[in-house]
């Protein structure tokens, strides 16, 4: 394998798909980044001309970077997409310091920004890497040319009932006893509840793709810190929920310079539907795009849609850019 060697990081320039345990779609590339104390899982996909601009993938809490592998393509012409495993997800291992706090995240998308220097990106976040995202677009918007924003996992005053257990994960001895409970479930059992849960319909999942869901179940059972990594990762999002003044997720919504599509669904059961006007008046000049049918990850259910919104926001914010002579 080749390596290119920039100043504090290793980036193996592509694993093989027969070494990596991980899925890989289609055209997908991998590639480990490695920085002190933090190595990062990276999906690619090669740009189709090379002036095209850089753009960023974040998923949500037990998602991967797979998360994106439908969309990544529909947009593989206007952005040169990769998507990240965020610490202690996907294939990355947990960070050295265990700091799965939103602002630890954020600070490890910003490093990994920093380090390969393909600042500003469009920047996407599903659910709590909505949180991360956002969180980055307001701490440095050096780095952020548009930001999208499916379903954010953003402070809510009265949280959904069945987005309970997931918050109840972050509560001490909560995740080992829902281990001991659960441990006779089967990956099977186990993938058709967290698909009913994402999922505005999970009869839109193919045959093929819940195998394919079923078997990253399995490599992720396996792993010995995926319940660490879910309950300081559940732990993280409560508390960023608590933080006030300056540091509150709203408060730094407000401070977003770059341009901004949300996008909400109508069956979500993690992230409410009625906060989409809320995000949408914090967000400054931001649209709107809410989808009556899709759950908590739009881009895998209606990647065209949100592909479709985004080609909008791209094109908006070119013409804006031209007429103000940037």
């Amino acid at each position: 394998m080749s390596s290119t060697e920039l100043p504090g990081v290793r980036t193996t320039a592509a694993v093989s798909p027969q070494v990596s345990a991980v899925r890989v779609a289609e055209g997908e590339q991998l590639r480990r980044v490695t920085l002190p104390g933090l190595t990062l899982n990276v999906r690619f996909r090669p740009p189709a001309r090379p002036d095209l601009p850089p753009a960023l993938y974040v998923h949500g809490l037990g998602g991967s970077s797979q998360n994106w592998s439908a969309l990544m393509p529909l947009l593989e012409d206007v952005v040169d997409g990769e998507a990240v495993d965020l610490p202690g997800f996907g294939d990355s291992p947990p960070p050295d310091d265990g700091n799965y706090s939103v602002t630890g995240l954020a600070r490890a998308v910003i490093r990994h920004l920093d380090a390969a220097g393909r600042g500003p990106v469009h920047l996407f976040g599903n659910s709590l890497g909505g949180a991360v995202t956002t969180r980055v677009a307001a701490a440095r918007p050096d780095l952020v040319r548009t930001l999208t924003l499916i379903s954010p996992a953003l402070p809510e005053l009265r949280v959904q009932r069945s987005a309970v257990p997931t918050a109840l994960l972050a509560v001490p001895g909560v995740a080992s006893l829902f281990s001991r409970l659960t441990q006779g479930m089967s990956a099977e059992e186990r993938t058709r509840g967290i698909l009913a849960l994402c999922y505005g319909d999970p009869s839109r999942v193919t045959p093929e793709g819940f195998r394919n869901a079923v078997e990253e179940m399995e490599r992720r059972m396996r792993l010995p810190y995926f319940w660490d990594a879910m309950t300081r990762s559940s732990r993280g999002i409560v508390d960023a929920y608590t933080l006030g003044g300056q540091h509150g997720l709203w408060r730094q919504a407000e401070r977003v310079l770059a341009p901004t599509l949300l996008v909400y669904g109508g069956r979500d059961q993690l992230v409410s539907y009625r906060m989409a006007r809320r995000a949408a008046a914090a967000f400054r000049g931001s649209r709107l795009l809410t989808l009556p049918d899709a759950g908590h990850v739009a881009m895998m259910e209606y990647p065209e849609v949100v592909a479709t919104a985004f080609r909008d926001l791209l094109r908006d914010t070119r013409a804006a850019a031209e007429a103000g002579g940037g």
